[in-house]
C-alpha cells in the first residue's frame, strides 16, 4: 500500500514549473533547499527571494506527524479548533510510552495495560479526525515515516525534533510543537523565519569500520549544539550519493542535535533503491522523472561557497568512527584518540552496557553490520563483557531480521531484545540500580545523551557511536579499546581481532511483516465520542490561556535564574514523567527541576520570595500563582536545547511564568514559547545576566508599543532598593505579537472556526 499516492502525484505534477519558474525570477542556480521550500509557500507569499535568517515566510507542508508523548497535547489542542477533520493527511504513532524492563513481549503487554487510557485517547481521536494511527509496538515515529511516508520533494512537520530524519528520503521534514501541528492541521499556513543554509560537501567513501553514524558524529564536533541553529544543512557530493538511504537517515536525524532546523540529501540511486524495497515503486519511478530536479543544480555543487552561507568538507575516506560525549552529542573524539581521553578525563573505563537501534540507528543494515560483529564473537570463542540491548525502529525491521537470523545472533552473545519503541533513548528504561546514582559508563547508537537522559542517573556517562563501533566496545567491556588496532583475549587464551563489520544495505530477500501495526481511521468519524474523565491523572481538557490585558507587565518574581545548559529535558524531564503528558496540572509538577540554580548550584531549590523560604521549583511557582503574582525565568545559552517538547513551554505559562529572558534560545523551544503567548525574550548585551539578583522584583516595559524589532526594556529592582534596567531584544513579527496579545495562537484559531 502506497499511502497519499494522489498527493504525490500532484506535487511532483508541478515540481518541476515551479523551480522553473522560481529559478528563472531570481535569475541563479538553486539548492534543492530552496527548491523544495519555494514549492511549498503558501499561495499568497509571493515569489520572490527571502533573506535567509530573517524574513518570515508562510509555508503549506504535506503532512503531520505526531508521536504518542507529544499527540496528547496537540490533539488535546486540536479538539479545541473545532474542525471535523484534518486538512493534511496526518498520523499518530505509539512508541513513547513502552518502558523497557524485561524483553520486547513483556514490556510491550505490561504498556498496554499501563497507558490503556491515552492509547484509547489516542485512537478515537484519530478515528474521528481522520488521522492514521499507528499502535504500540509498530515502531519508532521517524523509521515508520521513513518506510511508508516520507518522499522527495515532500515538506512535513513532526511533533518531535527528529523528525529531521525523513530527510535522508529527500525531504524537508522539521520538527515543531503540537500548537504549530495544529495550525496546519487545521488548514492554515505554518510560519518558519526562512533559514540560512550550510553546505555539506562529502568527497570520498567510507571505510570498512566508519558508517554514516561517523558523518554527523564529526559534524556535530565541528558545529556544537547551536552551530546549526536557524539554518538547515543540505549533503552533497561523490560521497553523499555513496551512503544509503538509510545511512542518510541517520545523518539528518542526529541534525537536531545540533539545533539544524533540518538536513537534507538530493534524490539518487540509493534512495530509488529503498522506495523499491519498501514498496513505493510507483514513488520511484515518479521521482526517476524529475530526478534532475530533486538536487540542488550542478552549478551549486560545484561553487558552494556561492550559494551557502557556510560550507563544511569532509572526506569519508578520511574519517575516523567517532565516539560523542559524555552528558552532550558535540564532545567528539576519534576512536584514535578516545584512550587517551578517558584517562585524562577521568571517564570510567567499564562499559556497563552497550545499547543498539533507536530511531537513529535501527534499519537493516545497522542491524545486520552489528550482527556479523555478534557472530564474529561467538566464531571467536570471545566472552562479551557487558550487557547487551537491542530496539528495532519498527515491526517491520523486527519481523525481518528475525527471519534472517540476526536475533538469533545476538541473543546467542547475550543480547536481549526490546520492544519497538523509543525506550532507553528517551528515559523509558527501568534499569536496575540505577537509584543507586553510581558513576558508570553506557554506550549508545542514540542520538542524545544528556545527564539523566537515559536511566534517570546523573552519574551515568553516557556515549553516543554508531552501532557497530557500539557492538564492539560491548564485547570488549571497554571503552578504551579500538577495534581497529587492538587485540582481545578469548575464552581460549587466545589473542583474537575483530574484523571490520560488513552487512546489506536492504535485505536480499526483501522486506517482511505480518501485521505492520496500522490502524485506518473512521471514513466518517462524526459519530466518534471522545471521553476524558474529569478524574483522569492521565488526560485533561484544556482550557484556553488568558489574554494579554494591555500593560506592561510589573512585579515578576524571578523564579530561577538557570546556569548553563539547560534543555527541554531540564525543564520537562521525560522518563517516568512521560505518563503525564496528556495532563498539563500534573505534568507542571516538573516544571523546570532539572536545571541548575545559578545561586546555589542546586537543581530543584530555588528561593520564595514570600516567605524567604528554598523550595522545589513547581511548588514555589504555585506559590506564586495563588497568590496572583507573575515570574520570569532567566537563562544561558541555547536555552531549550534538545526535544521538540512543547510541555517546556505550555508548563511555565500554566503556572503562571509571564517571560522567558535568555542569552539566546533553541529555534524549536522560541517558537513553543511564542505559540503558547509568552515572553521569549533575550539579553540586548549577554553580560547584563549578570545583573539579575536571586531577590530581584523585575519589570518589562514597553509592551504598549510592542512592535517587531523594537527592543523592550527589563528593570530589575533590588532588594536593597537599587535597580538595574537594560533593553532585551525579541524576534516577534506582527503575527507573533498577535499571538501574544491573544493570549496563545490557539485563542486566534478558535475565534476564526467560532465565526
Amino acid at each position: 500500500m502506497i499511502f497519499d499516492l494522489d498527493m504525490i502525484k500532484t506535487i511532483y505534477s508541478n515540481f518541476a514549473n515551479k523551480v522553473d519558474s522560481l529559478r528563472s525570477t531570481i535569475n541563479r542556480p538553486l539548492t534543492l533547499t530552496e527548491k523544495i521550500l519555494y514549492n511549498h509557500l503558501d499561495s499568497e507569499m509571493v515569489i520572490k527571494e527571502y533573506s535567509r535568517g530573517k524574513d518570515y515566510v508562510n509555508f503549506r507542508p504535506d503532512r503531520v506527524a505526531m508521536q504518542d508523548a507529544t499527540a496528547q497535547m496537540a490533539l488535546l489542542q486540536f479538539m479545541q479548533a473545532g474542525r471535523p477533520k484534518t486538512a493534511v493527511p496526518s498520523t499518530v504513532h505509539c512508541d513513547h510510552l513502552i518502558l523497557a524492563k524485561d524483553g520486547a513481549e513483556k514490556d510491550l503487554n505490561s504498556s498496554k495495560d499501563l497507558n490503556k487510557e491515552v492509547f484509547d485517547f489516542l485512537s478515537s481521536v484519530s478515528n474521528k479526525y481522520g488521522i492514521g494511527f499507528w499502535k504500540p509496538g509498530a515502531g519508532i515515529i521517524h523509521q515508520v515515516i521513513l518506510e511508508n511516508y516520507a518522499f522527495p520533494g515532500g515538506m512535513m512537520i513532526g511533533t518531535d525534533s527528529h523528525t529531521v530524519n525523513a530527510g535522508g528520503l529527500g525531504m524537508i521534514a522539521i520538527g515543531v510543537g503540537g500548537a504549530d501541528a495544529v495550525d496546519v492541521m487545521a488548514g492554515f499556513s505554518w510560519e518558519l523565519k526562512f533559514p540560512k543554509l550550510i553546505g555539506v560537501k562529502l568527497t570520498g567513501k567510507l571505510n570498512p569500520w566508519a558508517s554514516a553514524k561517523d558523518v554527523i558524529l564529526k559534524v556535530a564536533g565541528i558545529l556544537t549544539v547551536k552551530g546549526g541553529t536557524g539554518a538547515i544543512l543540505e549533503y552533497f557530493g561523490d560521497g553523499a550519493e555513496s551512503l544509503s538511504c538509510t545511512g542518510k537517515g541517520t545523518i539528518c536525524n542526529m541534525g537536531a542535535e545540533i539545533g539544524a532546523t533540518t538536513s537534507i540529501f538530493g534524490y539518487d540511486e540509493s534512495m530509488s533503491r529503498y522506495l523499491k524495497s519498501t514498496g513505493r515503486t510507483e514513488v520511484a519511478e515518479m521521482a526517476n522523472k524529475i530526478s534532475n530536479y530533486l538536487t540542488g543544480d550542478r552549478e551549486v555543487y560545484d561553487n558552494p561557497e556561492k550559494y551557502f552561507d557556510q560550507v563544511i568538507e569532509i572526506n569519508l575516506s578520511e574519517l575516523e568512527p567517532h565516539v560523542n560525549g559524555p552528558f552532550t552529542p558535540d564532545l567528539a573524539t576519534p576512536i584514535s584518540k578516545l584512550k587517551e581521553a578517558v584517562e585524562q578525563n577521568g571517564w570510567p573505563d567499564k562499559i556497563e552496557v552497550g545499547l543498539i537501534g533507536s530511531c537513529t540507528n535501527s534499519s537493516y543494515e545497522d542491524i545486520s553490520r552489528a550482527a556479523s560483529l555478534a557472530k564474529q564473537a561467538v566464531n571467536k570463542n570471545l566472552k562479551v563483557k557487558s550487557e547487551y540491548t537491542i530496539t528495532p525502529g519498527s515491526e517491520m525491521v523486527r519481523y525481518t531480521i528475525e527471519r534472517d537470523g540476526f536475533i538469533n545472533d545476538f541473543e546467542k552473545i547475550g543480547g536481549v531484545v526490546l520492544a519497538n519503541a523509543c525506550g532507553p533513548c528517551i528515559g523509558q528504561w527501568a534499569r536496575h540500580g540505577a537509584d543507586k546514582q553510581e558513576k558508570n559508563t553506557i554506550i549508545t547508537s542514540f542520538n542524545r545523551n544528556f545527564a539523566k537522559r537515559n536511566d534517570g542517573n546523573p552519574n551515568t556517562h553516557g556515549f553516543v557511536a554508531s552501532p557497530e563501533m557500539v557492538t564492539a566496545l560491548t564485547i570488549a567491556g571497554s571503552l578504551s579499546f579500538n577495534p581497529l588496532t587492538d587485540y582481545l583475549t578469548n575464552e581460549n587464551g587466545e589473542k583474537v581481532k575483530l574484523d571490520p563489520p560488513s552487512g546489506d544495505e536492504l535485505p536480499n530477500k526483501g522486506f517482511d511483516v505480518l501485521d505492520n501495526g496500522y490502524q485506518a481511521p473512521a471514513a466518517d468519524g462524526s459519530g466518534v465520542q471522545i471521553v476524558v474523565s474529569p478524574d483522569s491523572n492521565r488526560l485533561q481538557l484544556l482550557e484556553s490561556f488568558p489574554e494579554w490585558d494591555g500593560n506592561d507587565i510589573q512585579g515578576l518574581k524571578l523564579l530561577i535564574k538557570a546556569k548553563g545548559k539547560c534543555t527541554t529535558d531540564h525543564i520537562s524531564m521525560a522518563g517516568p514523567w512521560l505518563r503525564f503528558r496528556g495532563h498539563l496540572d500534573n505534568i507542571a509538577n516538573n516544571t523546570l527541576t532539572g536545571a541548575v540554580n545559578y545561586f546555589n548550584e542546586k537543581t530543584n531549590s530555588v528561593k520564595n520570595q514570600i516567605t524567604g523560604e528554598f523550595g522545589e521549583v513547581p511548588a514555589v511557582q504555585r506559590d506564586y500563582k495563588k497568590n496572583g503574582i507573575g515570574s520570569i525565568v532567566v537563562g544561558d545559552e541555547n536555552y531549550g536545547e534538545g526535544s521538540s517538547r512543547e510541555h517546556a513551554a505550555m508548563q511555565p505559562r500554566h503556572l503562571g511564568v509571564k517571560a522567558i529572558l535568555v542569552k539566546s534560545f533553541a529555534r524549536i523551544h522560541e517558537t513553543n514559547l511564542k505559540k503558547q503567548g509568552m515572553l521569549a525574550l533575550t539579553f540586548a548585551n549577554k553580560e547584563d545576566y549578570n545583573k539579575i539578583l536571586e531577590d530581584d522584583s523585575i519589570d518589562i516595559i514597553g509592551l504598549t508599543d510592542f512592535q517587531p524589532e523594537k527592543q523592550l526594556t527589563v528593570v530589575c529592582n533590588h532588594k536593597d532598593g537599587t535597580k538595574d534596567s537594560f533593553f532585551v531584544n525579541h524576534t516577534y513579527n506582527t503575527q507573533q505579537i498577535e499571538w501574544f496579545k491573544a493570549g496563545a495562537a490557539l485563542n486566534i484559531i478558535k475565534k476564526q472556526f467560532a465565526k
